[in-house]
């Protein structure tokens, strides 16, 4: 039961953390070596999974098809690094739930084209910085150029899923 409870913390924690930011990073592995691109996070509540649009003809697909694990960042009023596998979705419901007009002009087709997918990102673990408080900030960098620095001034914390 710890466990469900902690996730349950850790998801919470994550959605609070990643709420008002549109934009993600996502990085993939492609055969030249990690490659990251800017991704429009879905706009549903997070549950432990983020949700994408893209397209089949994107090197994004073929590189997760070769290799799933994930890396989604984002940057607000704090920062958070995402570790994750990504699954393709291929869904018409799903895809129609999740689609908007913005959609429509960003892709330049519709939600039904066979060559839209979702990428569906089975959240592993995150870990984040507080960057919402200056003060705090202030003092671990100082606390680090000094040598000062102790267990209670870090600013990144890491949440464990599933």
């Amino acid at each position: 039961m710890e466990n469900a409870e902690q996730n349950r913390e850790a998801v919470s924690k994550l959605r609070e953390l990643i709420k008002d930011i549109d934009t993600a990073m996502l990085t993939t592995m492609s055969d030249k070596g990690l490659v990251a691109r800017p991704m429009k996070t879905q706009d549903v509540e997070f549950d432990g999974d983020l949700w994408f649009f893209t397209k089949k003809d994107t090197d994004k697909f073929h590189e997760i098809l070769h290799n799933r694990e994930v890396n989604v960042t984002y940057a607000g009023k704090s920062y958070v690094s995402v570790r994750g596998t990504a699954e393709i979705v291929e869904d018409p419901a799903k895809k129609k739930e999740y689609w908007s007009a913005g959609y429509e002009k960003l892709l330049k087709t519709s939600y039904d084209d066979p060559n839209v997918i979702l990428l569906k990102v089975n959240v592993e673990s995150a870990e984040y910085w507080d960057s919402g408080n200056f003060a705090k900030m202030v003092i671990h960098f100082f606390n680090r150029v000094v040598g000062n620095e102790t267990d209670d001034d870090h600013l990144n914390e890491t949440l464990k899923f599933k």
